[in-house]
């Protein structure tokens, strides 16, 4: 049996999607978004806490994101994890987990 890699978020933008493109061609877009949790704590008050999560996007998916998606607007981001690992310019090891989208519908 294999596994299930699936990611399901409604959150807002933290910042304009960036897009640029590889050597071949291919679109890709890099945004955040700002999952909150809303709990009543051990002490019956309520607080909030914040996630950041970090998305890409591809081709035709990175070009809507890019043309359509705003700072602040709530978004439905569907997808999967993925950890990239990579070795920075003074040689030390560097690791990012992002969510690899497939699937955007822009709410509100």
């Amino acid at each position: 049996m294999s596994g299930v890699n699936k990611v399901i978020l409604i959150g807002n933008l933290g910042s304009d999607p960036q897009i640029r493109y590889t050597p071949q061609g291919t679109a890709v877009a890099n945004f955040s978004v700002a999952t909150t949790e809303k709990f009543t704590n051990k002490n019956g008050e309520r607080e909030s806490r914040t996630e950041w999560h970090r998305v890409v996007a591809w081709s035709k998916l990175a070009e809507i994101c890019s043309q359509y998606l705003k700072k602040g607007k709530q978004v439905y981001i569907e997808g999967r994890i993925q950890t990239r690992q990579w070795d920075d310019k003074d040689g030390n090891k560097r690791s990012s987990t992002e969510i690899v989208a497939t699937n955007m519908v822009m709410l509100g």
